[in-house]
């Protein structure tokens, strides 16, 4: 017990050297206490990775997102007697008036274009993605460009049996055509990024066309089926998990029509009209249906 008290009480060069010994011994248990303290992050920097906030990568200057909200046209209706009126254009540029009661809300669910083609020979579709270009990108960078407007992404992870996409920027608008099976050449996509054309029009809606393209790029036309399912030019309104809206120009349509594929392929309840030349398909809530497919009149211009 006298030892452990001689470094402090002791004088002489025999308690120096104790006291010197004892400096040392406590340098040597300070340092990795210090260090370990130092090397210690704060308990905000060691949380898992999954719930730190993720940088916002910056989108491709060439094709940045439209505004609020992405890739979806809202326009502007015109009340008349409780009904709302609203002036569309599909992607094959014919225009059409549309009105529905009120309580629909179409002009606020918004629109998308569908447009079905064939490019020698093999069927594809041109959707805009609702989440617009972030859909696509995903923040990665393309694979390639094959037009000034046209960029290749890779195969968006979960989409089943599609491949590679191509995108094209239209105005404000980003066409999403996602491949699928062994996919198209190189020279079949070259030849879709030169023929395929689209125009914006004053209210906002995309045309679309494929001038100059030959035989290479064919637009599916009203009325036109695959698999029994129509292709040709259509109008998405709402998406998502939501109610949803489809007008497909269809001449001769009858009641019993196959309905779209994103309609039909959700497994929800479905109903469907066909309404001077246009079928008009719905999914969502009982009363939603009855009320739209009652209330949806269409007039071409």
């Amino acid at each position: 017990m006298v030892d452990r008290f001689d470094v402090i009480e002791s004088g002489g060069e025999r308690g120096r050297r104790r006291w010197i010994g004892l400096v040392v011994a406590l340098a040597l248990l300070l340092v990795p206490a210090v260090s370990l303290l130092v090397s210690r992050e704060p308990e905000r920097d060691r949380a898992p990775d999954s719930v730190l906030p993720q940088p916002v990568p910056e989108p491709i200057r060439s094709l940045r997102t439209i505004d609020n909200p992405p890739n979806v046209l809202h326009a502007q209706p015109e009340e008349k007697g409780g009904d709302e009126v609203i002036d569309v254009v599909f992607p094959h540029g014919a225009r059409v008036e549309v009105r529905y009661p009120a309580e629909l809300g179409l002009a606020e669910m918004g629109s998308r274009p569908f447009q079905g083609a064939w490019v020698e020979g093999s069927y594809r579709q041109f959707v805009a993605p609702y989440g617009g270009e972030a859909q696509i990108t995903q923040g990665g960078e393309p694979i390639r460009n094959y037009a000034p407007n046209v960029t290749l992404w890779p195969r968006p992870a979960g989409s089943g049996g599609y491949g590679q996409v191509l995108m094209f920027a239209f105005g404000p608008w980003r066409l999403a055509m996602y491949d699928r099976g062994r996919g198209l050449s190189f020279e079949q996509r070259t030849a879709l990024a030169e023929g395929l054309r689209g125009k914006v029009t004053r209210n906002g809606y995309l045309v679309l066309s494929a001038e100059g393209s030959g035989d290479g790029v064919r637009l599916a036309e009203p009325g036109d089926t695959v698999r029994g399912e129509p292709v040709g030019p259509q109008l998405w309104f709402g998406g998502g998990t939501g109610t949803m809206v489809v007008l497909a120009p269809a001449p001769g349509c009858k009641r019993t029509a196959a309905v779209p594929y994103v309609i039909g392929g959700r497994g929800r309840p479905v109903d469907s009209v066909c309404r001077s030349g246009v079928q008009v398909t719905v999914t969502g809530p009982h009363t939603f249906r009855d009320q739209a497919i009652k209330g949806i009149r269409i007039a071409f211009e």
